[in-house]
């Protein structure tokens, strides 16, 4: 018996080749797939951990993946030699300088965010175009004016120096990306808020920030990984005795060339904590990334 189409039906679209493809290969094969291209992506990493525990000799004789035929190679002497020649003040540097500018862009941008999207003011809409055009403004441009500034406050050269400088250029950014994530929030959800007694404050500190964690996440990690790997900014602003540990390498290579045995080590070093960040809020990451860019 044959079954009738209905009026205005149609046949469902024959799926093309890669998806047929795809279908066959099932699950299994794409994720195999997914962990030797995170595998490879790895591997890097994994020669300069090596480098950082073989000594000088052996590095220079011979590549890092034989370390897996002779792991008697390996030894931590050059993480003793590193620490021991002052770059844990450089690490301590860092941190003083990421942590506050990571929790200040994100504090500051998250209030302007909510004042952008939900507060009423005059010349609002001007005053973001305002903010989302700093976007473009290159660094550069910014050095002089802002070192001219320093040394009239005197703070040049130091760590507070440093951290209103990424603080200013990370806030254009921060703004438009939790703004952008406010104004997706339901009208009804705030309405309700209101209708309960809560004023701006109480609802941007207990409905919408917390709401807030994929793009929190996702900004912080952006802002930490720009301050903790900056280089222009900290050879410009900060001296020797507050400078960052990416100065700090930078140093060694001007004097001792390539000192493997101090650099790799360093780069671990600095390589490790971003790395564990990110890992660590990646399944924030690309809800951050998305923020606000459906409504």
């Amino acid at each position: 018996m044959t079954t009738a189409t209905a009026p205005g039906a149609h046949a469902a679209p024959r799926p093309g080749l890669a998806a047929r493809i795809a279908g066959r290969a099932g699950g299994g094969l794409i994720q195999v797939f997914l962990i030797l291209i995170g595998l490879f992506w790895l591997l890097p990493t994994l020669g300069l951990l090596v480098v950082s525990i073989r000594d000088e000799t052996d590095n220079n004789a011979s590549g890092w993946w034989t370390f897996f035929t002779k792991p008697a190679q390996l030894t931590f002497e050059n993480y003793t030699n590193l620490l021991s020649s002052g770059f844990t003040s450089s690490f301590w540097n860092t941190v003083w300088i990421t942590v506050p500018s990571t929790v200040l862009v994100i504090g500051i941008a998250a209030m302007a965010g909510y004042a952008f999207a939900w507060i009423e003011f005059p010349g609002r809409d001007l005053v973001f175009l305002v903010v989302v055009g700093l976007l473009v403004v290159p660094i550069q441009i910014a050095l002089i004016p802002i070192a001219k500034l320093y040394g009239f406050l005197g703070i040049f050269g130091s760590i507070p120096g440093v951290v209103l400088f990424h603080v200013a250029f990370g806030l254009p950014f921060a703004i438009f990306l939790l703004r952008n994530f406010f104004v997706g929030i339901p009208r009804e959800l705030l309405e309700a808020a209101r209708m309960d007694g809560a004023g701006e404050w109480k609802i941007f500190s207990t409905v919408v920030f917390p709401l807030a964690k994929p793009a929190v996440a996702s900004l912080g990690i952006f802002q930490f990984l720009w301050v903790w790997n900056d280089l222009l900014i900290a050879l410009v602003f900060a001296d020797t005795e507050n400078q960052p540990m990416t100065k700090a390498l930078q140093s060694q290579m001007r004097q001792f060339g390539t000192n493997v045995d101090i650099l790799a080590p360093g780069a671990f070093l600095s390589l490790i904590v971003p790395l564990i960040l990110f890992f660590a809020f990646q399944r924030y990451f690309v809800r951050g990334l998305l923020a606000g860019s459906v409504k």
